[in-house]
């Protein structure tokens, strides 16, 4: 069975949970930016959670399918067709035989999942599917999708509707509060400069991508913060640039870094990531390990309680 890619979208890429381990060897984590929402696309056709799916961005593709199978879209709020007919995200599509899937207007958020009742025929790299477009290679031979790309899905399935409850689909405000906890240079800036940090809002550049979210505001100040030996950098660190502005580092970021660390965004946040596009507006705010590990702890109990 093929899905075949008619229009691509903006960029749209294979994406699992990532590669684990391997960023001691400078490769990215790479994997889907919101992995939340591709673990509910998966639960929704009864995949395992971290199988890969499709990443779409801003704009989406429009897809054929070969066979019937079940779909899902988690994510970002587009308007969906299928064959012209209106369908709807978080819960289980049944597809059948040349049935053309189309993502319309972006209403909300930046990224949506689209997973597949079957198992995407690619081979694996360095245990993952995901595709590292800074090095060119995963997914599908390490790019993103272009018109008439062609993916082949094994023993495509057609299972049983399922519907996430109306309580737990995500919204998405544009406007968002990003829990912190202090990072490894955080004690070289001032009281009034992590003060400042936490009372700016901020706003999302339209140069922020897979590797990194760009904001500007406010500045920071880093005349006084000593230069500092490049060292690692995660998901969710907050680095502050000589200009004064912040960059969160993402997914398929560099790993290691030599600006100084104000902060780093909690675990339970990180998804959210994801879901910000240009001209979104942010804040921070400093907790407690024992908040982030509190928050942490909250967000599994909640998505067992969605998947049952």
């Amino acid at each position: 069975m093929k899905i075949k890619i008619l229009k691509p979208g903006l960029l749209t890429t294979i994406q699992d949970i990532g590669r684990h381990g391997e960023m001691c060897h400078g490769i990215a984590h790479s994997g889907a930016m919101d992995h939340l929402s591709m673990k509910l696309a998966n639960w929704l056709v009864n995949n395992p959670l971290d199988a890969p799916v499709l990443e779409i961005t801003i704009i989406g593709p429009t897809i054929q399918f070969s066979k019937p199978m079940s779909i899902a879209v988690c994510g970002a709020d587009f308007d969906l067709f299928l064959n012209g007919e209106i369908v709807f995200s978080h819960q289980t599509i049944n597809v059948k035989k040349g049935d053309v899937l189309e993502f319309d207007h972006l209403n909300s958020g930046a990224r949506a999942y689209l997973s597949f009742a079957g198992r995407l025929k690619l081979p694996p790299i360095m245990n993952s599917y995901s595709t590292n477009l800074t090095a060119g290679f995963g997914g599908y031979f390490g790019k993103e999708l272009a018109i008439k790309d062609k993916i082949k899905i094994k023993d495509p399935r057609v299972e049983n509707l399922k519907k996430v409850p109306e309580k737990f689909v995500p919204k998405y405000s544009g406007n968002y509060y990003f829990r912190c906890v202090p990072s490894v240079e955080s004690d070289q800036f001032s009281e009034l400069e992590k003060e400042r940090f936490s009372q700016t809002h901020y706003q999302v550049t339209p140069d922020s991508n897979r590797m990194g979210i760009r904001l500007k505001g406010d500045s920071i100040l880093t005349e006084k913060a000593p230069q500092i030996i490049s060292s690692g950098l995660t998901q969710g660190s907050v680095q502050i640039t000589p200009s004064g502005m912040p960059i969160v580092s993402s997914v398929d970021g560099q790993t290691i870094g030599g600006y100084p660390r104000i902060a780093n965004i909690i675990s339970a946040d990180l998804p959210l990531l994801g879901q910000l596009r240009a001209n979104d507006k942010i804040r921070f705010g400093f907790v407690s390990m024992e908040l982030a590990l509190q928050a942490f702890e909250a967000k599994q109990t909640l998505f067992d309680k969605i998947i049952g």
